[in-house]
């Protein structure tokens, strides 16, 4: 070889050498952030190209939108359907040719929702069913507080048992293999049935004897039916939530009320006594004030009420229930009497409108009649009242004074019934307050 062909073949080499070193190596690489951590779908990703020596790039994304890009870093990139889905970057130079893949699952969007429905009634102890509406999971668990099961790992987990009345948490949570999601829920349980009632005599009825009637008054909580029976008498509905009973026969009854509301039913029972008929009111420690207290203590008694009538209180309505009229002439007591309500404008009184004729014996010592403190106080029925002729022995200007102590005093109203006052004590109180202390025992009705 001459020396002009050596020196070309070296200078071949040396530029062929200098182009191996400067040719640029490919290095595809990216990294895939998946948006907040949230792979379910809609899942957002967010691409960084940290590929090097490349002047050209081709993205393939599957199932993404976009599905490609040519950008060396593409804007976000979207995946709505559930799925297992590649991104792909090819990365060239002129010379070489480099790629990189990424893998990734979207899981399925989770909607958690349910249902808590009483079976029959919110009253404690209650049945819930409960009716899973979730979409998207594979997993559920559920706890209910207070409930019986206490927890569940069904899908549809079916009826829970609540025993205790109160505010009650149900709670799920849903799992779709890679995220948790949670929804609870509160119920709230009524009382449970508490079974209760009391027996209300009538106004007329207070001493419990025959013929009786009396009220039955529900006092049950957290019920919706009743059901009423008793050993004895006639009640008036017995599925009615409050009723009455009458009685004609002596004895002790049991009533008894049965109290439902669809979860549960309760009983409970109570002892009515009533005693034969003696025809005869007792009243105690009746006051009836001086001619002063008229309007404060007062000293008009009604034998149908059963109570004093104030004057300042008497009206064309109730003036003719007015039986007995006290009066007193002042605090020391001096020529007390009762009077007939049709003579008490001539006591000093107002006019009683309507007023009716009462009979009194102020002083039997001088009546010719008999009737004892003893005669009073054990006399348990009308019998002793009957015989007596109160009407011809009345003395009604005749009076009585606190010096001569206890007294009796008789009496026939215009109904014909008969009664008679027990003046226990006489009562000095403050200006206009003094008044008589009695017992009262009259006639139910007139006899027969």
């Amino acid at each position: 070889m001459n020396r002009k062909q050596i020196v070309f073949a070296l200078t071949i080499c040396l530029l062929n050498s200098c182009y191996q070193e400067s040719r640029l190596l490919v290095n595809a690489d990216f990294q895939a952030i998946i948006e907040d951590g949230n792979y379910t779908a809609p899942v957002k990703v967010k691409l960084t190209n940290n590929s090097t020596g490349a002047d050209f790039y081709k993205w393939t994304f599957e199932g993404g939108t976009p599905s490609t890009s040519s950008d060396k870093t593409p804007s976000d990139i979207t995946y709505s359907q559930i799925g297992t889905y590649k991104i792909v970057l090819e990365a060239w130079n002129g010379y070489e040719r480099g790629e990189k893949e990424f893998t990734f699952t979207v899981d399925s969007a989770v909607t958690v929702s349910f249902d808590a429905e009483f079976r029959i009634n919110d009253f404690a102890p209650a049945k819930v069913r409960i009716i899973n509406r979730t979409e998207g999971a594979s997993d559920f668990y559920w706890t209910f507080e207070g409930g019986i099961p206490e927890t569940s790992a069904d899908r549809n987990p079916g009826d829970v048992l609540f025993n205790k009345p109160g505010v009650h948490v149900i709670s799920l949570v849903a799992d779709n293999g890679r995220e948790k999601f949670s929804l609870s829920k509160t119920i709230q349980l009524q009382d449970t049935i508490a079974v209760d009632f009391d027996v209300e005599a009538s106004f007329d009825d207070f001493d419990y004897e025959i013929p009786f009637t009396a009220n039955l008054v529900n006092k049950t909580t957290s019920g919706l039916t009743y059901e009423w029976t008793s050993t004895g008498g006639e009640i008036t509905d017995k599925n009615a939530k409050n009723t009455s009973i009458h009685i004609n026969t002596p004895g002790t009854y049991t009533v008894t009320l049965k109290g439902g509301n669809g979860n549960e039913t309760k009983i409970t029972s109570k002892k009515v006594t009533v005693k034969g008929n003696s025809n005869l009111y007792r009243m105690v420690n009746v006051k009836f004030g001086i001619k002063s207290a008229v309007d404060i203590v007062g000293s008009f008694y009604s034998l149908k009420n059963r109570e004093i009538v104030t004057q300042n209180n008497v009206t064309e309505s109730n003036g003719e229930n007015i039986n007995l009229v006290f009066f007193g002439i002042n605090s020391s007591f001096e020529g007390c009497h009762f009077t007939s309500p049709d003579l008490a404008r001539d006591a000093g009184f107002k006019l009683i409108p309507n007023a009716t004729k009462t009979y009194f014996v102020n002083n039997i010592e001088t009546s010719g009649l008999s009737f004892t403190r003893d005669n009073f106080d054990t006399m348990t029925n009308d019998s002793l009242l009957k015989s007596l002729d109160i009407k011809s022995a009345s003395n009604t200007t005749s009076s009585f004074s606190a010096e001569q102590g206890f007294r009796i005093v008789l009496f026939e109203a215009a109904d014909g019934r008969k009664g008679a006052i027990k003046v226990k004590a006489f009562v000095l109180e403050q200006i206009n307050s003094s008044y008589i202390l009695t017992d009262i025992k009259f006639q139910k009705t007139k006899a027969e």
